[in-house]
């Protein structure tokens, strides 16, 4: 099937060179450079924009510092930060389908995909934030005050808005993480500058131009495009920033929360993750193997709580490996602008690179590949991997890869399942294939990740926190919980 066609709005967006977002301006980078960013499905350029300066992101923080502190929307009512968000959401509903397409563009990943699940996720999420714009609450307490026992006083606890929020994404959902961001950010009254992931910016820019036509003022939300180690280091280190907030690897993760430590700046850490998919002896098999074959392969397997490690009740394990080897080699590749494309290219040449070797090191010490182990262009693809016969301890089974390679291994009781998929640095999520709810509930608790699902896999809404034990980060994404990361509490007593 042919390429679906690009909406005029979409190649009229790219071809303009879009900038960055600071108060009121889209503007350069101070010093006039720029970088590339390319299509992952050709390798061929798209546009240049901005390569942000320490400079720039200065600017863009004094720009969110000035509208938290002195604008009108320091002074904004829950209702109206409720109907701004309802507003946004609409904008973003009008223009899915570009939003849609830049995705497609700048990341690799199917078109159809994306506006179905990447664009009405966010929207869905941004209308859920809505929601608890109004419903922030302090609460009264009756105090004891033993030391001043003839006094009367009157005590209660404040939630406000933390203030100033640096936020920094990665590159496999850039439009959805954003938002992840932004809602409980706006929802509770604070500012934001958003640096998005190096390759993948085209959406968060077509976002910000959506929050300037829903009536945000100026500076509440700035965008800043350039390299994490500058434009990203800048806001990390930026003392008028009071919350940081980071989805990506552990390795920053890990850089940005000691920097925030030293300046106790709050943090919130999304990090990488090595997730296993359990099939017990007792599962549907037929679908087991469909749910984990989706698990690793969704959004070519890059996707921080892909079930990149397989764990098949012994008896069962060759033919449900045999079963999601044939829905592997079935899976179509191509460019994702295609709607019966299944699988898109990885987001860049490194990442392809990258994912290679782990299959390379795979071959080379004896284990077996049941499918796919190729690489190929033009763009950046890697075909979906099964590889069996690899021990506990490999890199294989312990590192996260971030490409479609999955790792099976058997076990032989659920003991044995509980101790392979705890065996990890990492504790994002885990999925659990069986119809034995007496065992499902046993396991549940014994598992270190902060999301199990049962009988799928990957499965989020809004209303569920998201988040991660062990490596995989510190606080949570969605839910009521993200509202606790965005505001303080203050406790006030007045002596009557």
């Amino acid at each position: 099937m042919a390429n679906a066609p690009l909406l005029a709005a979409t190649t009229a967006f790219i071809q303009r060179a879009p900038r960055m977002l600071i108060g009121a301006d889209w503007v350069e980078a101070c010093d006039g450079q720029t970088m590339p960013l390319h299509n992952p499905a050709s390798g061929e350029q798209l546009c240049q924009v901005p390569r942000a300066t320490v400079e720039d992101v200065e600017r863009a923080v004094l720009a969110a510092r000035r509208a938290f502190d002195d604008s009108p929307w320091s002074r904004t009512r829950p209702r109206e930060r409720q109907n701004l968000l309802w507003k946004l959401a609409e904008l973003m509903q009008r223009d899915a389908q570009m939003l849609a397409q830049l995705e497609c563009l700048n990341n690799g990943k199917s078109a159809a995909v994306a506006q179905a699940m990447d664009v009405q996720l966010s929207i869905d999420f941004l209308r859920y934030m809505a929601g608890w714009a109004t419903k922030i609450e302090g609460s009264s307490v009756e105090v004891s005050m033993p030391l001043m026992p003839d006094a009367q006083f009157h005590s209660f606890i404040r939630r406000e808005a933390v203030g100033v929020v640096g936020a920094i994404v990665a590159w496999n959902f850039p439009l959805l993480l954003a938002c992840w961001k932004l809602g409980p950010a706006l929802a509770t009254g604070c500012t934001v500058v958003l640096k998005p992931a190096d390759e993948t910016p085209l959406s968060a820019l077509k976002l910000a131009e959506l929050v300037q036509e829903a009536g945000y003022p100026d500076g509440v939300f700035n965008v800043v495009t350039g390299t994490g180690s500058i434009a990203g280091a800048a806001l990390t280190r930026n003392p008028l920033v009071d919350k940081l907030t980071f989805t990506g690897s552990t390795a920053v993760g890990q850089q940005i929360g000691k920097i925030a430590m030293d300046s106790m700046t709050r943090v919130t850490l999304e990090l990488g993750g090595k997730s296993p998919t359990i099939v017990m002896a007792d599962a549907d098999l037929a679908s087991a193997a469909a749910g984990a074959a989706s698990a690793i392969f969704f959004n070519q397997g890059q996707v921080c709580c892909a079930g990149s490690r397989l764990y098949v009740q012994r008896k069962h394990f060759d033919r449900v490996v045999a079963d999601i080897a044939d829905i592997a080699n079935a899976m179509k590749l191509g460019n994702g602008l295609d709607p019966s494309v299944e699988m898109g290219p990885l987001i860049s040449a490194r990442q392809q690179e990258r994912v290679a070797r782990y299959i390379e090191l795979g071959r080379s010490s004896g284990a077996s590949i049941a499918c796919g182990g190729e690489a190929f262009g033009p763009g950046y693809f890697v075909k979906p991997t099964v590889i069996a016969d690899v021990g506990q301890q490999h890199p294989l089974v312990q590192e996260e890869i971030f490409g479609p390679v999955l790792v099976a291994i058997p076990f032989d009781d659920e003991a044995d399942a509980l101790r392979l998929a705890n065996d990890s640095p990492y504790g994002l999520g885990a999925s659990i294939w069986s119809n034995d709810l007496a065992a499902v509930h046993r396991m549940i608790p014994r598992i270190k990740s902060g999301s199990v699902w049962v009988n799928c896999h990957s499965a989020l809404d809004p209303a569920l926190p998201f988040g991660g034990y062990k490596m995989s980060g510190v606080g949570r994404e969605m839910g009521h919980a993200a509202i606790e990361h965005y505001t303080e509490l203050k406790s006030v007593l007045i002596k009557l």
